[in-house]
């Protein structure tokens, strides 16, 4: 609808600043002639915006107007309210902001949304822990949030996760990401050359906040860079791959063991039609012979290694072995 799609473009132009024309086009999914449009309505409507020819011109509002923007969805207030995610929150320190910003906007709320809201926080928790997972000690949390907020350089001592040995860098901070509970400092050192590195904040062992200042790209997208470098860096796991038909009754097995490892459950269910023998091929990747061996071991003839060669070699040895460990007790 027309009138959303206008409370949108507003709220763009309240928290973003000067916006092209070309990009409120794209964010709304409509033509730059309906933006300006739209633009025009917002003005007739008594709204203060303008725009500016030129490089760096764009639409805007006045610099001191504001607006109570109240017509929040019912879908919307229920997605807020929801239970859970606070944890990473509380981690920062903004636990009880949180909450606040939450008890306001509950009070300005239609009581009917009041209680949908209250309904959704006591029917819907959403828990991003992982099993068996517990909190990391994050002292450092604060200053490093705070060198990230102002782009100041910081000087931590890491301590590696391979060998435990202690280092000390300066690096450039350029954001926090919390994945599964977990914090992960984005950042550049003088060593990397101003390539991205990732540092689990629990191994940071001491900061120092300086007093030198970095710049920040305008075109660097934190999201858009941990997705990319999350899923290289799972793919760097489990660089060992191997083709196997497995018999269609144990793919359900295998799919809940390795779903979590190698790859999802979803894929796994989804690899094919059996063959005339009722098996289906697929692919898995491991951490190496050693780990690919000693997680198919023990589905016997249920799974049939077809590469690589040598970790066909290596089940049938570890097989004959077996065998001739137990023959020789019968």
């Amino acid at each position: 609808m027309r009138a959303d799609r206008l409370l949108v473009l507003l709220l763009l132009l309240q928290t973003r600043g000067r916006v092209t024309a070309q990009s409120l086009a794209r964010r709304l999914e409509v033509s730059e002639r309906t933006v300006y449009r739209d633009l025009e309505a917002l003005s007739m409507a008594g709204v203060p915006v303008y725009g500016e020819r030129g490089p760096g011109g764009g639409w805007s509002l006045l610099e001191d107007y504001r607006t109570n923007l109240t017509r929040l969805t019912e879908a919307e207030v229920n997605t807020l309210f929801m239970s859970g995610m606070a944890g990473p929150l509380e981690d920062l320190g903004l636990g009880k902001a949180r909450e606040d910003a939450l008890l306001k906007l509950l009070a300005a709320l239609p009581s009917v949304y009041r209680r949908n809201a209250e309904m959704a926080r006591q029917r819907i928790h959403l828990d991003a822990t992982g099993w068996f997972h517990h909190d990391e000690p994050v002292p450092f949390l604060p200053m490093i949030q705070e060198a990230i907020w102002n782009d100041r350089r910081l000087r931590l001592t890491y301590q590696r996760g391979s060998d435990h040995t202690l280092g000390e860098r300066l690096v450039n901070p350029y954001g926090l990401v919390a994945k599964a509970s977990v914090w992960y400092l984005v950042c550049t050192t003088a060593e990397s050359g101003g390539e991205m590195r990732v540092y689990r904040v629990s191994r940071i062992q001491s900061t120092e906040l300086t007093d030198e200042h970095f710049e920040r790209p305008d075109t660097f997208d934190l999201v858009a860079f941990w997705n990319e470098w999350s899923a290289t860096f799972e793919k760097s796991l489990y660089p060992y791959p191997v083709t196997l038909r497995v018999a269609s009754e144990s793919l359900s097995e295998l799919s809940y063991l390795f779903g979590d490892w190698v790859q999802t459950r979803q894929t796994l269910l989804q690899s094919g039609s059996p063959d005339e023998q009722g098996r289906i091929t697929l692919s898995l990747y491991f951490e190496s012979l050693s780990h690919a061996r000693s997680r198919l071991l023990g589905f016997g003839t249920s799974v049939e290694i077809l590469e690589p060669q040598e970790l066909r070699d290596s089940l049938a040895e570890y097989a004959v072995r077996i065998a001739q460990l137990y023959g020789q007790r019968l």
